[in-house]
């Protein structure tokens, strides 16, 4: 199947996905959120987060016994764990994930949400130019 293909149909499963999530909830799919009322032991079996988490951890797999992906990882754990910390640090800091921002904020064309998404992915663009460009890191 050519990318251009399955990158739409992923596209178009996350945009349905979240538009379901919200009809459906009334809540916005920022997996952040879902991971705070999953983490929260008042809500863990309350919430349909739980099960929107599970399809999104699950899927992968189903689509690997389907499909044969080419996925590579060139960096080693200690940088993934790291990436992890930053990036889970940024959600905090920006109030949401880019999931939330960036999927489900602008396409309610929030302000907040048109910034946020600006700004993740301005320093997105210079993190990459400067571990390639500056530091000669593959």
């Amino acid at each position: 199947m050519h990318p251009f293909l399955t990158a739409f149909i992923g596209g178009a499963m996350l945009g349905l996905a979240a538009v379901g999530y919200l009809y459906v909830h009334g809540r916005i799919a920022g997996i952040s959120g879902l991971i705070a009322q999953v983490m929260n032991p008042k809500t863990v079996f309350k919430t349909p987060a739980l099960w929107f988490l599970a399809g999104l951890f699950l899927v992968p797999f189903v689509y690997a016994q389907v499909t044969t992906p080419n996925i590579e990882l060139n960096a080693s754990p200690w940088m993934m764990i790291i990436a992890g910390l930053l990036v889970g640090f940024g959600t905090r800091m920006g109030s949401g994930c880019t999931s939330g921002h960036g999927i489900c904020g602008i396409s309610r064309l929030s302000k907040r949400s048109l910034a946020a998404t600006g700004s993740f992915m301005l320093a997105g663009v210079i993190t990459v130019y400067v571990m390639r460009h500056v530091l000669g890191v593959q």
